[in-house]
């Protein structure tokens, strides 16, 4: 019989975002978000390509991404309301890690499979800020998916592209528990 590890399987059946609006400073400092940041390294990676990356963003660096969302939108002709939220996302945010795809080229390892690896990245990186006593939000938007964006503002390479913006800070209020999904309706048991 394997010796369950019962903090660990605790904290991931009560585990809960936080929304990024309700999150304020202080955020983890460097040396606080190391931790986080290893622990979201050790995402399962399909044959140690490690096809993501990680970008710190903080202080002026998240009043430059918002005054650009803002930018971007008004360029494109968005709605009021998508321009202030996708620049208040960054604006009001103590700090900000966006998670990058970047696939390699491999014989072996589908881009598709690098693809679910970024995003176990993703997820590993929110619980660990979760499970580190911050508030954490993943997030993505428009902006996420907007090329000249998230070039020309985050450096990506051309085959690079944004898998999460995981917003990082201090919790103002406890989000309420929301129904969670029925086993019954999405697992199926085959036994022959």
């Amino acid at each position: 019989m394997p010796t369950p590890n019962h903090a660990a399987l605790e904290f991931l059946l009560t585990r809960r975002s936080r929304p990024a609006k309700t999150l304020t400073g202080p955020a983890p400092d460097r040396d606080a978000l190391q931790p986080i940041l290893t622990a979201a390294a050790r995402t399962p990676d399909h044959g140690k390509l490690e096809p993501w990356r990680f970008i710190v963003l903080e202080g002026p660096a998240l009043t430059r991404i918002a005054d650009a969302a803002e930018t971007f939108g008004s360029a494109q002709g968005r709605d009021a309301d998508a321009i202030r939220k996708a620049r208040s996302q960054f604006a009001d945010s103590p700090l900000c890690v966006a998670v990058i795809e970047s696939p390699k080229e491999s014989p072996k390892v589908p881009v598709l499979e690098q693809t679910y690896s970024a995003g176990a990245a993703c997820l590993a990186l929110l619980n660990a800020a979760l499970a580190s006593g911050w508030g954490a939000n993943w997030l993505t938007g428009w902006l996420s998916e907007d090329r000249a964006f998230v070039e020309g503002e985050l450096g990506l390479l051309p085959h690079e592209r944004v898998v999460g913006f995981v917003h990082i800070g201090t919790e103002t209020s406890a989000p309420p528990e929301r129904p969670r999904p029925d086993l019954d309706a999405i697992v199926s048991w085959v036994s022959e």
